[in-house]
């Protein structure tokens, strides 16, 4: 009797010293469930249905998937030139990202200075205000065309207007926005150890060398983490092509989240919209487990 009531008394001291924890991750929880899940779900259903918004969802069952793959023609476009897109723009981003972090592994005076200004443009990069100089610099008239005539280019190239150069002025804004890449690249350059530069030198090995048989294999656990955060946000990338082309000319930079969003709100196919969101959640899946699945065969741990 007297060790139940030890033990009662212990298992409420236990739960009055979690209580502030939970009080803490409350508003996340919260916030997590009415912001994330209940809209997922809401979301799942209505992919189901014939939903405009404005009228009660009819359930349809799976109609609008059997629409997406038989009979959307633009879907097929649309994921071409949303995965033509992220295919080039997130190799270019992850080794811009890497040369730049090689650059400031220096610790200088201005160190701090060149970090900020080079993580810049991943905060204003997707901004609506960025956007729009982007599209007036591409213009036929814009800046890029007279810094080509000023160096004796005789160049009047409409970049935005022609289906082969549009969707290159897009990737080369996503490849500008290297910023986040380039910290989390320096973070795992520090933790190379010195020693084993000291004792490739000793050695005999040269720069490549050293890059491509110390930098490089220890810095796979890195290369992994950003090509994942940065597949994930390619395959979202919306704002380029909402505020520079508008998916023109010809749909040629119609980004699959642009496309989303006109289906849902301009033609007022909620439901329809909802299918598309939940095809791309499957295949973003999809192609991070196949990254997991294959981090064997190239990604080095230490622990390993």
């Amino acid at each position: 009797m007297k060790e139940k009531k030890v033990r009662e008394r212990r298992h409420r001291t236990i739960g009055n010293q979690n209580v502030p924890g939970y009080l803490f991750i409350a508003p996340f929880i919260i916030g997590f469930s009415c912001f994330t899940i209940i809209p997922m779900l809401m979301s799942l259903y209505y992919s189901f249905t014939q939903y405009d918004i404005y009228n009660p969802p009819q359930w349809i069952g799976v109609q609008n998937y059997i629409t997406m793959f038989t009979s959307d023609a633009l879907f097929k476009k649309v994921f071409g030139v949303t995965f033509r897109y992220v295919i080039f723009a997130v190799p270019l981003r992850l080794a811009m990202a890497l040369m730049i972090a090689m650059l400031l592994l220096r610790n200088t005076k201005l160190s701090g200075f060149y970090r900020a200004a080079y993580y810049l443009p991943s905060v204003i990069g997707a901004s609506v205000a960025v956007a729009l100089l982007w599209r007036r610099m591409w213009s036929k008239d814009g800046v890029v065309n007279l810094l080509m005539q000023a160096v004796g280019i005789n160049s009047t190239v409409p970049w935005l207007g022609q289906e082969s150069t549009a969707i290159w002025t897009l990737i080369i804004l996503a490849v500008w926005q290297f910023g986040s890449s380039m910290l989390i690249f320096l973070s795992g350059l520090k933790q190379i150890p010195v020693a084993l530069y000291e004792s490739a030198t000793i050695d005999g090995a040269n720069g490549p060398q050293r890059f491509f048989k110390i930098t490089l294999p220890m810095l796979t656990p890195t290369i992994f983490f950003n090509l994942i955060n940065q597949l994930i946000s390619g395959f979202m990338a919306f704002t380029q092509s909402y505020i520079i082309t508008q998916g023109k000319p010809r749909n040629s930079t119609l980004f699959y989240a642009y496309y989303m969003y006109q289906n849902s709100f301009q033609f007022s196919k909620m439901g329809y919209g909802c299918a598309l969101a939940w095809i791309m959640v499957l295949f973003v899946g999809l192609l991070t487990f196949v990254l997991f699945r294959t981090q064997k065969l190239w990604v080095y741990y230490e622990t390993e």
